[in-house]
């Protein structure tokens, strides 16, 4: 896949995340949302007002740092594929 159609495809993985209305599973936010900074290059620190919330992510995104971006967008292209296709 090429650098275009990665984010061709990692823009629409979002889309289709942003689009749905039904609530996500508590571990599949954590992988999406660690995933997705990831991918955007952002760094910034979490900034709930829940400190138990700030904590799991600070950890996803900690279990992550060590892929590139284009990993990060591709892992998140199939979790948003898996997701869609073996929901209840």
């Amino acid at each position: 896949m090429t650098p275009e159609e990665l984010d061709i495809a990692f823009k629409d993985a979002v889309n289709r995340i942003n689009m749905h209305t039904e609530p996500f599973p508590a571990d599949t936010l954590l992988k999406l949302y660690a995933y997705y900074k990831k991918a955007t290059n952002n760094y910034s620190r979490p900034s709930g007002k829940d400190a138990l919330i700030n904590a799991f992510k600070t950890n996803a995104l900690f279990q992550i740092q060590n892929i590139t971006q284009d990993e990060a967008k591709t892992i998140y292209i199939e979790l948003v594929n898996n997701y869609f296709l073996y929901r209840k």
